[in-house]
């Protein structure tokens, strides 16, 4: 997919390569430093305050479920519209912007599930080895494993729906057989 701008036509100032800017998929390990940033952060503030904080309850942990459920719907709805090319501005078609706009928030997503992982991982790894010490952690963990487990659910759901957004024309990630 390409971004306008840059073209001798557009009107819009030079990028110099005539075609604008490529959109690239996002990378695996962009997500996984995202992850471990989050995780480094969140492992200090936790050492720092955990006193100070609330009981982590399931329900914290799981709000992301159903939209990382909601991204793997629309990734599967787009995909099956990509694939039988029924993407245009008819009203019986898919519309190119609605794909663009789940593009959107894949790619969103994608980041935001990073991190939250990032910063439950952070909670887990300073929970984890107080739990038979503190009640407080030993209560927390379920809630920290369940919230875990939702970031990484988004970021892959998200994953899929980019995965599911790309044209059929759009060159793949892997390098062309020799």
């Amino acid at each position: 997919m390409t971004l306008g701008g840059g073209g001798r036509n557009s009107g819009g100032g030079g990028g110099g390569d005539g075609g604008g800017m490529k959109l690239k998929p996002t990378r695996v390990r962009e997500l996984l430093a995202n992850v471990l940033i989050a995780a480094v952060i969140a492992w200090v503030a936790t050492r720092l305050a955990y006193a100070s904080f609330p009981p982590i309850s399931t329900i914290a942990g799981a709000s992301l479920y159903p939209v990382a459920v909601l991204e793997v719907a629309l990734g599967f709805y787009i995909r099956t519209g990509v694939s039988h090319r029924q993407i245009g501005a008819d009203s019986r078609q898919l519309h190119p912007i609605t794909v663009a706009r789940a593009l959107a928030l894949a790619k969103a997503s994608a980041q935001v599930g990073s991190l939250v992982a990032g910063v439950w991982l952070g909670f887990l790894l300073w929970i984890f080895p107080q739990r038979g010490d503190l009640r407080a952690a030993d209560a927390d963990y379920p809630g920290v494993l369940i919230g875990f487990g939702a970031g990484i659910a988004l970021a892959v759901a998200a994953l899929w729906l980019e995965y599911c957004c790309r044209a059929p024309d759009d060159p793949t990630d892997d390098p062309a057989p020799s």
